[in-house]
């Protein structure tokens, strides 16, 4: 019976699958335009609830200031969280509850350009059935990627 020996790049080439396994796990992120089409403007109308009507039914060029509840209510900051005036910002939405978003320009805030962003706590999965398999969709993924990078890992090392 005759073995096939391993190359000296064998573990090289396994680590190197084992890495690249990892470029199939999905990753999720959404943009949004802020005011879908007619983007982040002082509102034509006295509406106060232009944005926060726009981001109720979504799940963000000008300056804009991520601010607290008091600072967004007095439309004034003078040490906002976070600020950006580039005309592309990204800004993550990284814990569950409200943020404040308000325009950085004199006069625009109180002219109703200014939003709440309500994050919801992230959605837990029921519990099982007595007596039922108990195995959830996450875990099923979970373990399948796990076999499927061991074949290819072992995959790799018998065949490189």
């Amino acid at each position: 019976m005759a073995f096939i020996k391993p190359s000296p790049l064998s573990p090289l080439l396994t680590l190197l699958l084992f890495i690249l396994s990892y470029l199939l796990i999905p990753a999720h992120s959404v943009e949004f335009a802020v005011g879908d089409k007619d983007g982040w403007h002082i509102p034509s109308s006295k509406a106060d609830d232009f944005y926060n009507e726009w981001a109720s039914k979504q799940r963000f060029q000008d300056s804009v200031l991520v601010v607290n509840d008091t600072e967004y209510r007095k439309c004034h900051s003078v040490q906002p969280i976070f600020f950006s005036n580039n005309g592309d910002t990204e800004y993550t939405l990284d814990r569950p509850g409200l943020f404040y978003f308000i325009s950085g320009v004199s006069g625009h805030c109180e002219r109703g350009q200014k939003m709440i962003i309500k994050v919801l706590e992230p959605h837990s999965e029921p519990s099982p059935p007595a007596g039922g398999s108990g195995a959830s969709k996450a875990g099923m993924i979970g373990a399948s990627l796990i076999v499927s990078q061991i074949v290819i890992a072992l995959l790799g090392f018998f065949f490189s």
